[in-house]
């Protein structure tokens, strides 16, 4: 990716916010699963994560006074707004204690490279869990100051067990918080040409990544986003791109029972729409017929299960170099590629199991996040 302009540079800085079997863990860097194909061989050997994800509970001391975020050492930052999304969810803007050019730099390789997350600190805990940066869009709503000064943005949600979580959701605007990173969960292939995007929850901010990180590479590439969600607050407004088909029973169907079709499409006014649907709008209209999504909905009674997936992937397309990536809760990425695994203090992907090894997609990479 060429070196962008300070002018493109202070737009990517201004924000931020895992089909064959894949290899049994080892106590190795997890590799994304080996194709069937010698030309699928050659891009997914490109697929790597720089680190495995860090939940909540791992120890974490190091700070320094450094102004420029790194993955060595903990850089203080400092709220500067909390939006609710919903009841449970809110969108988090954080800006550099002290402003350092080179975080530029630091944004602009991640963005470049695919999916990646920072580390933020619980410091009476001394604990740590990871968050997904969200792109920048035209629906940022940051001012020009904040742009200037490499903000950047999550969608968190605040989870009643999780320490990390809470911490962020009650402590006030203005304080610090320390954050490390960043860490490159999956860095999508250059030969990428299509992706589908299975989101459960919060695990939509990968998938903006994914989408900013494939599609500003030029060329026509596209990402069909299908995204599953408990509330509806959380995708307000949303309105699905494809005809879903009949819902099918999903990772909670046993939990909410019957099934429900889709309703009719309907006009929706900007200010009903939650801020991560104004978001997912935003990448559709930058990128124009490259970018797909699909709404499920528990309260609804649809969800994302064998059929809406096949129904995503375009047996027609002669395009070679296709990937699936997963993200959500763990019991949503059981349900749709089978668990990953822990050895040894890392997290592999561990076997390829679920509904997507059922569909035995055999042209596509999977990996999940």
């Amino acid at each position: 990716m060429h070196r962008l302009t300070r002018a493109a540079r202070i737009r990517w800085a201004s924000t931020a916010t895992s089909t064959s079997t894949s290899a049994s863990a080892s106590a190795h860097t997890p590799t994304p699963p080996s194709p069937p194909s010698k030309s699928k061989s050659r891009w997914l050997g490109f697929l790597v994560v720089g680190a495995t994800a860090t939940a909540a509970g791992i120890y974490v001391r190091q700070s320094n006074d450094s102004a420029t975020l790194n993955p060595e050492t903990f850089t203080k930052y400092s709220l500067v707004s909390r939006e609710p999304v919903s009841a449970t969810s809110s969108l988090f803007t954080l800006r550099p204690r002290r402003f350092s050019e080179s975080n530029y730099d630091v944004y602009e390789e991640a963005w470049a490279t695919g999916v990646w997350s920072v580390m933020f600190k619980q410091p009476q805990l001394q604990i740590g869990r990871d968050y997904t940066p969200l792109p920048t869009t035209a629906a940022t709503g940051l001012t020009v100051e904040d742009e200037n000064e490499g903000c950047l943005r999550f969608f968190i949600r605040k989870d009643p067990f999780g320490e990390v979580s809470r911490y962020l959701h009650t402590i006030e605007v203005g304080a610090d918080v320390e954050m490390r990173g960043p860490k490159i969960e999956c860095a999508i292939p250059k030969e990428t040409e299509e992706v589908l995007f299975i989101a459960g929850g919060t695990g939509i901010a990968p998938a903006l990544q994914a989408g900013y990180s494939l599609l500003s590479r030029g060329g026509r590439s596209k990402i069909h986003i299908l995204w599953a969600n408990r509330l509806k607050d959380d995708c307000a407004g949303g309105q699905s791109d494809s005809l879903k088909p009949s819902p099918t029973q999903g990772w909670l169907s046993g939990w909410f029972g019957g099934k429900k079709e889709a309703g009719e499409v309907v006009p929706v006014r900007e200010e009903d729409r939650s801020l991560i649907v104004r978001e997912l709008e935003a990448l559709k209209s930058q990128y124009p017929g490259q970018v797909t999504v699909d709404y499920y909905l528990d309260e609804e009674n649809t969800f994302i299960g064998k059929e809406a997936v096949r129904a995503s992937i375009d047996s027609s397309s002669d395009r070679k170099s296709k990937l699936i990536l997963v993200s959500g809760p763990e019991g949503f990425i059981s349900y749709m590629a089978g668990p990953k695994l822990w050895a040894q203090g890392q997290e592999l992907q561990g076997p390829l199991n679920g509904i997507i090894r059922e569909l035995d997609l055999k042209d596509w990479g999977v990996w999940k996040l």
